[in-house]
């Protein structure tokens, strides 16, 4: 074998067409070996010589794309001053394009002995270990491009390439849950069906399978638990793991793009699959314990744990600020994805314990003229100190508004005193973000997601019920927000079961109208439910897939969804480019304020009626002609009126439309529990009786010479889609009445309630 000196850039694996250029930083290393694995196990270890600012490289002209191959890197074991160096076990490259196999829970990949943990083992790993690939970096991408639909207009759909595609019955069943099932053209057209502009793949880069779940017979489902940043899951790869899977998540992501839907990556930089002090030795820590990970300052044998999965990257040394950059960059250019949604980002901010938001991490991506460019959603928390960072984050981000999601989860089960964080979070949230320079789509809403309860779960269990995670039914949130609507889990009762679909309907409502990015859940728009288990991560079955046999519940869930986003769509008043301000706006074709609060007898609301505990009931006016910001062609705009009616009690509620300056008639665009008819015109000052816990949406549409040769959207008496978004119940006892409103189920407000169970 001919073995050329190489080059210290770029790092990891290099393919050029005729050889490969192996490259690792380690500063701690005395001796690198480059180990290449053959089909039966053997093992050939290639010596590095070649050194340049702590990194090893190495050229092979003979080695090939699907080439398995290893580090062992020779240095200290002083795990009390923070190194563990360990020869006798075979590491992977951080920078690894793909990666073979899974991890064991085998002694070998230990540092030390199962029965004596004061006892070194130096039991090889090679054979019970993961392998890295070298790859070819050549596709046929042919013109695909980037659909960078504007942010205001972004729906994402959070998602899961095994779960989403797993039972799908279209699928043929040898592909389900791969990238192949995830790019089909029966999930992209359900996809377009939707109306979504992007999927949030939950974690692809690759992860490993967590040995004391294996040993329950559960597995890591989610995947936050990533050790390699470059390596798309090789379990979700069809037609196998040596680069295989590469190909496949590239035609998957150009299958798309060509739907014209961006794809968002979960992604995961805050920790690595290496744990704690008692961790596997597989990557990081036998390369630079000290250099890639927090270390405890009094007792560097030990982790600095933000995270609460047993270590927290080191994001103040330029080594590991280099991988995560060059790990983005890669997703962004070769792999061609549209934006990154960072697992409890607060732990990327940590300089040293406490959050920053000027940190060197949120520096250099200012200044990055790919990655900036791209959609970056922060999970604005992490388990340490400070860590609840909802509003903190620079200009540049969007957030997960865990605010958001409280809020609607407490308005919907009639909790008292929410009406002005409803109409703050209605609003987009302006104040937490306007402060920063940041204008709505700063607010990433949603309800539900991959962690707590699904949707359907949310309006039907008031306790967690995750029995079949082995954990005594211990793990998971405890404080969920949630009312069962009166019965606990599955019932027969009709009523129980109306006033669940009509309150889920109500919620996606609330959802999709409100000003920011809205993000669904998938399976939410089809009533997917999981049992009532609230922490799903170790649940790789058919409790946590999305099943595709709807019922007729399932069905109206999925048909109101798809009104309400052609609904936002085809609105700009529902997802504008500023913040709404409550008053007239400069240069706009109205008299009224952009958005008006209105009380139950059609007046604006006064501070008694926002201060009161029990006031439940709000009609927020949005003006349609109150719109100053162009569209992307430069355009001023000129959209519909619309009333959004919300009596979120336990009882029938009188409301009186507004007076003829807001509009002399509306019409009926939906609602539920409705007791008016699709398209019925309505008069200036008519009271309406409300059932409990429902919505309605009345439009205006503009008459002809209001808009002065702007461009104005269809109407929304032309938006009408369905019939309605449900009908009334029959009147029985319960529903409708005092003894309807939920109990208040939550003691202590706990921001980072739904950070991962990873």
């Amino acid at each position: 074998m001919q073995i050329w000196p190489g080059r210290p850039y770029p790092l990891g694996a290099t393919f050029d067409g005729s050889g490969t250029n192996f490259a690792l930083f380690s500063e701690v290393a005395d001796g690198v070996e480059l180990c290449l694995l053959e089909e039966d196990g053997s093992e050939r270890r290639v010596e590095i010589t070649e050194v340049d600012a702590h990194v090893w490289h190495v050229y092979l002209p003979s080695v090939q794309p699907g080439q398995r191959y290893g580090f062992r890197v020779h240095g200290p074991y002083d795990p009390a001053n923070g190194h563990r160096c360990d020869p006798s076990k075979l590491l992977l490259d951080p920078y690894a394009k793909a990666i073979s196999g899974m991890a064991s829970n085998h002694q070998s990949l230990y540092s030390y002995d199962f029965d004596d943990h004061a006892e070194r083992s130096t039991e090889d790993s090679a054979q019970h270990t993961m392998h890295s690939v070298v790859v070819s970096p050549y596709f046929d991408w042919g013109n695909d491009h980037p659909p960078a639909h504007d942010y205001h207009d972004t729906v994402i759909y959070e998602a899961h390439v095994k779960g989403l595609t797993m039972l799908h019955p279209d699928i043929d069943e040898s592909i389900r849950g791969t990238y192949v099932a995830m790019g089909h053209p029966v999930i992209i057209e359900h996809l377009k069906s939707l109306g979504v502009t992007a999927v949030e793949l939950m974690p692809v880069h690759q992860f490993v399978q967590d040995g004391h779940l294996i040993e329950k017979g559960l597995r890591n489902y989610w995947g936050y638990n990533t050790i390699g940043f470059f390596a798309p899951h090789n379990e979700y790869a069809y037609a196998g793991d040596l680069g295989q899977q590469v190909q496949e998540f590239k035609q998957m992501v150009k299958n798309l793009h060509e739907a014209d839907i961006e794809v968002i990556l979960d992604v995961v930089y805050n920790h690595t699959a290496e744990g704690n002090h008692m961790g596997p030795t597989l990557c990081f820590r036998g390369i630079d314990n000290a250099a890639y990970y927090r270390l405890v300052d009094e007792d560097r044998a030990h982790y600095y744990d933000t995270t609460g999965t047993g270590n927290s990257l080191l994001m103040r040394t330029p080594h590991v600020l280099q991988l995560i950059m060059d790990s983005l960059r890669y997703w962004i250019t070769e792999m061609h994805v549209d934006g990154f949604r960072f697992d409890l980002a607060s732990t990327l901010a940590r300089e040293l314990h406490e959050v920053d938001r000027l940190s060197s991490f949120f520096d250099i991506i200012q200044q990055d003229p790919i990655i900036s460019q791209a959609k970056l959603i922060a999970e604005p928390w992490d388990l340490g100190e400070g860590g609840y960072q909802v509003g903190g984050f620079p200009p540049l981000w969007s957030e997960w508004n865990g605010r958001y999601r409280d809020t609607m989860r407490d308005v919907h089960r009639s909790e008292e005193g929410m009406l002005p964080m409803f109409a703050s979070s209605l609003a987009g949230s302006s104040d937490l973000y306007e402060h920063t320079g940041r204008t709505p789509i700063a607010s990433i809403n949603f309800i539900t997601a991959h962690d707590g309860f699904t949707l359907r779960d949310l309006v039907s269990y008031n306790e967690r019920h995750n029995e079949a995670n082995g954990e005594d039914g211990n793990d998971g949130e405890s404080h969920n927000r949630s009312w069962n609507s009166g019965a606990e889990g599955p019932t027969d009762d009709e009523h129980v079961l109306e006033l669940r679909l009509r309150r889920a309907k109500n919620m996606m409502a609330t959802l999709l109208l409100s000003q920011g990015v809205p993000m669904i859940s998938h399976g939410d728009e089809m009533g997917r439910t999981q049992q009532g288990n609230n922490n799903a991560y170790c649940q790789d079955n058919e409790l946590a897939w999305v099943h595709w046999d709807l019922d007729a519940w399932q069905q109206e869930m999925l048909a109101v969804t798809r009104q309400l986003i052609a609904l936002r769509r085809k609105h700009p008043i529902f997802r504008r480019r500023r913040f709404l301000v409550g008053d007239v706006r400069d240069g706009a074709e109205s008299a009224l304020p952009d958005v008006v609060w209105l009380a139950t007898d059609g007046e604006p609301m006064e501070d008694a009626e926002w201060d009161d505990p029990v006031g439940k009931c709000l009609t927020v006016f949005l003006n349609g002609s109150a719109i100053p910001e162009p569209n992307e062609r430069g355009e001023r705009i000129v959209d519909d009126s619309a009333l959004l009616l919300f009596n979120n009690s336990g009882n029938d509620v009188d409301f009186t439309l507004p007076p003829a300056e807001y509009g002399p008639t509306w019409t009926v665009v939906s609602g539920t529990a409705d007791r008016h008819n699709l398209g019925d015109e309505l008069e200036a000052g008519t009271v309406l009786t409300r059932p409990a816990f429902s919505f309605l949406f009345l439009g205006r549409t503009h008459e002809e010479g209001d808009e002065h040769g702007q461009e104005r959207p269809a109407s929304i008496a032309e938006s009408m889609t369905r019939t309605s978004l449900g009908a009334a119940p029959e009147p029985t006892e319960g529903v409708g009445s005092t003894e309807a409103r939920p109990p208040s189920r939550l003691g202590s407000d706990d921001h980072a309630e739904h950070g991962e169970q990873s």
